[in-house]
């Protein structure tokens, strides 16, 4: 009888386990090292707004034109694959291209990152990276990740900060 209610209390308790919740991977440790996969602006945007912000510095939005704009940066390098601020333009020519009014603007590229993680910590330990993320007078930012499976390094990433203030 013991081992009845033994056997019974451990099945029990095995099926509690199975129902539990399994808890959801941060965003971002997130791969896009695969089709479908789209970096979270908001988590980026709170992550560079903490680091900016034990920086002394000011927090940035999310602009959904810088978004497009970056989209467009990481797709045209994943699609040649090259990695290369002037893929298709300088940032200067692309915003102006696009209507967007910045009064100033940063864009920090790389690729071979699979997760916002480290591609933060890729550009936070690049002094003119982490020079472009701690830039004096940026308020909005956009960001993108674009993967590219036959290319060496499969995920390109783009991050645009700017501001529209005169």
């Amino acid at each position: 009888m013991r081992m009845a209610v033994a056997g019974f209390g451990l099945l029990m308790l095995g099926g509690c386990a199975a129902e539990a919740p399994l808890k959801e991977e941060p965003a971002f440790y997130l791969s896009m090292a695969h089709g479908g996969a789209k970096v979270d602006p908001g988590v980026a945007a709170s992550m560079i707004s903490g680091y900016r912000q034990n920086n002394g510095l000011g927090a940035v939005v999310v602009d959904p034109e810088l978004v497009k704009l970056a989209e467009a940066q990481s797709m045209a390098m994943a699609t040649r694959n090259k990695l290369d601020h002037d893929v298709t333009a300088p940032l200067a020519r692309r915003l102006n291209g696009s209507g967007y009014p910045a009064t100033i603007a940063v864009e920090n590229v790389s690729a071979g990152y699979h997760t916002l993680a480290e591609a933060f910590s890729g550009w936070r330990d690049s002094p003119p990276h982490r020079a472009n993320m701690l830039k004096t007078g940026v308020t909005k930012m956009g960001i993108a990740a674009s993967y590219a499976p036959n290319t060496k390094y499969k995920v390109f990433w783009t991050l645009i900060m700017a501001s529209t203030e005169r």
